[in-house]
Parts: C-alpha cells; sequence; structure tokens
C-alpha cells in the first residue's frame, strides 16, 4: 500500500513538474512520518523514499536508531517542524537538514552545536506570510536582518526558506504565498543571503500547486502513510 501511494505521489509531481516546465529530479520528495512507526518508514524506503521528515526531535530520535545501519543507507532525515533552542544539540546529531529556522537567535545556537559536533549542518529559514498568530516563522520585515545576521554562521548553511501557509480546501488560494516565497528566495540570494535556492513548501493537499510555483522540497504524509495512528 504504502509502494503504491508513493508511486501515486511520485507521478503527480512528474505532471506538476510538466506542466511548470521543469524537470522532477530538481523536486525532492519529503515523507512526513510524524506519529507513523519505523515499519512504515522502512516500507517507504524500500519503496524508493530516501528522505523522511519529522517534527518532534524526541519522536524521531528513537525511529532515527531503529533504522539506522544496513539496509537503510542513504536515508536522509529532515527536521521539519519547531525547533526549540534547548534541542539544538541533538537536532544536529540527528537530521541532515532543520526547515523549520525562525530566528538568528535559533540559527546561532544551531551553528555552534554544529561547531561542537564538528560538522556543518544545512537549515531553511521559516517565513510565516500569512500572519497567523498560532505558527512560527519570520515575518517578511523580518527576513532581511535576519538572513544578514546569519550570514556570518561558520557551521551554518542557510540553503533557502520555508513556509506553511494556512489550510485551504483549494490549494489555488494558497498559490499566492507560494509565489510570494519564491520571490523572497530570488531576492535573498541575488542579494548573497543564501547558500542555495531551496523552497521547501507544499504538503498532501498542495503540494503540486507549490511545485508549479518552484518548490524544491514537497513535504508529503498523508498521501503516502496515510491518515495518522491515533494518539
Amino acid at each position: 500500500m504504502i509502494a503504491e501511494r508513493v508511486s501515486a505521489v511520485r507521478e503527480r509531481i512528474l505532471r506538476a513538474a510538466e506542466r511548470a516546465g521543469r524537470t522532477p529530479a530538481d523536486i525532492t520528495l519529503v515523507g512526513i512520518s510524524k506519529t507513523h512507526p519505523p515499519e512504515a518508514i522502512r516500507a517507504a524506503f524500500e519503496a524508493g523514499l530516501r528522505d523522511l521528515g519529522e517534527n518532534k526531535v524526541q519522536e524521531a530520535a528513537p525511529k532515527i536508531e531503529a533504522l539506522a545501519g544496513p539496509g537503510t543507507e542513504g536515508l536522509r532525515w529532515h527536521l521539519v517542524g519547531h525547533l526549540q533552542s534547548n534541542k539544538a544539540r541533538r537536532a544536529v546529531d540527528l537530521f541532515a537538514r532543520i526547515h523549520s529556522v525562525d530566528s538568528a537567535a535559533l540559527a546561532a545556537r544551531i551553528d555552534r552545536a554544529a561547531a561542537e559536533a564538528g560538522r556543518a549542518v544545512s537549515i531553511l529559514v521559516q517565513v510565516e506570510l500569512a500572519g497567523e498568530a498560532t505558527k512560527t516563522g519570520l515575518s517578511e520585515s523580518a527576513l532581511l536582518p535576519a538572513l544578514e545576521a546569519m550570514r556570518g554562521l561558520a557551521h551554518v548553511r542557510v540553503d533557502g526558506l520555508m513556509t506553511l501557509p494556512p489550510y485551504a480546501d483549494d490549494p489555488e488560494e494558497v498559490r499566492p504565498l507560494f509565489r510570494k516565497l519564491r520571490a523572497l528566495r530570488d531576492w535573498a540570494a541575488e542579494r548573497g543571503l543564501l547558500h542555495g535556492r531551496e523552497l521547501s513548501m507544499g504538503m498532501s493537499h498542495d503540494f503540486e500547486v507549490a511545485i508549479e510555483e518552484g518548490a524544491t522540497l514537497v513535504r508529503v504524509g498523508t498521501a503516502i502513510f496515510g491518515e495518522r495512528p491515533p494518539a
């Protein structure tokens, strides 16, 4: 079942990329495995999925440990949920990329943790474009000073931007937000404030629109793993 879902999502990515005149090779599918067990993640890996995303450090740690070792070579873990600064060192140890950096202070904390670990960490800066008080992320006006403050960090690579728009039954309603994030990415890249040009945007219900607007990473959970198990 999971293998069929992975295949179906990849077909949707292909069609969306074709509509936008893009190549699907430029789009990374990140399977969001929060609340799902290691067995489901292993099934997705066996279906060809190599990038997995988790929301919480404490939930991800035992899964990452359970799936480490022979048979899962090439598995890359992404943190897509809010990161508390006191968990930065653990996140640096566990994740290849952190999508949800929402302040210069948190980036600096990750930088110190990465220096202690002797490695560099890829991060994306989360931007809140809809003014939702319940969501973290930098406002558009706060983005430039934050990126300027991150410029001198030696162990952090600011590889792009991320956003989490409001849920909408019609994905067309959030297209302007995806388009805005792409414009902000281009603007920041032109000023030398980004190491890469990544755009992490789009989930199960709207990732095709996100791809049409330039997403390079789509975060898909339900369409791959099904509904979350009951708590």
